[in-house]
């Protein structure tokens, strides 16, 4: 399981922690860990282009990058295949795994399997621990990985890997990101003992 920030840090470094950065962000690039960049629809929905977005996420190196997002929208499933479509296969072919965001009303059959590499389990609170499970397993069946969206807290990270993410993100070390850095390593030495983060 890797945990991805949304607080940028260069000082920050485990071997499962990295970094989830959006075009509106600013931030440079980090020198060191695992990389993930989302398009910002979620908080500036109006704020996004095709154009500007690709150029961004070609900057980043694709030896640490996990995956980047397509456009979303946020609780609809169906507008967000129509949106996303033509993007996931831009992202792929600059040569970094798309990853398509399941919404609330996510549908197996009318997602695209074919064009995405990662299930990024978006949507509200309530379809992402209901609805997020089925999602993740069908992603499992299409040989893909899964990743969950704002796990902010150490039940959330455990209930992110319980329905078979291999990574998570969120902005828990925007606040206090000296101390909650702290409280985030024991996280994953809690999850480690437990044997949950065997990769």
């Amino acid at each position: 399981m890797i945990f991805l920030s949304g607080h940028i840090a260069n000082d920050l470094e485990h071997p499962r922690l990295g970094f989830i950065m959006t075009p509106r962000m600013g931030n440079s690039i980090p020198e060191t860990g695992w990389l993930a960049a989302d398009t910002g629809c979620f908080s500036a929905p109006h704020e996004y282009s095709d154009d500007r977005y690709l150029r961004f996420i070609d900057r980043f190196p694709r030896g640490r990058m996990l995956f980047a997002t397509a456009p979303d929208v946020l609780g609809d499933h169906v507008a967000t295949v129509e949106r996303s479509h033509s993007i996931l296969k831009k992202i792929r072919q600059l040569g970094i795994a798309a990853a398509f965001v399941a919404q609330d009303g996510w549908g197996e059959t009318s997602t695209p399997w074919e064009d995405l590499d990662v299930l990024f389990v978006g949507g509200t609170t309530e379809f992402k621990y209901r609805g997020g499970r089925d999602a993740v397993l069908a992603a499992k069946r299409h040989g893909k990985r899964a990743h969950m969206g704002r796990a902010n807290s150490h039940q959330k990270l455990r209930a992110a890997w319980g329905i078979g993410c291999e990574s998570a993100d969120g902005t828990f070390l925007r606040f206090g990101p000296h101390t909650n850095r702290g409280r985030l390593f024991r996280w994953f030495d809690l999850l480690d003992q437990r044997g949950e983060l065997a990769v």
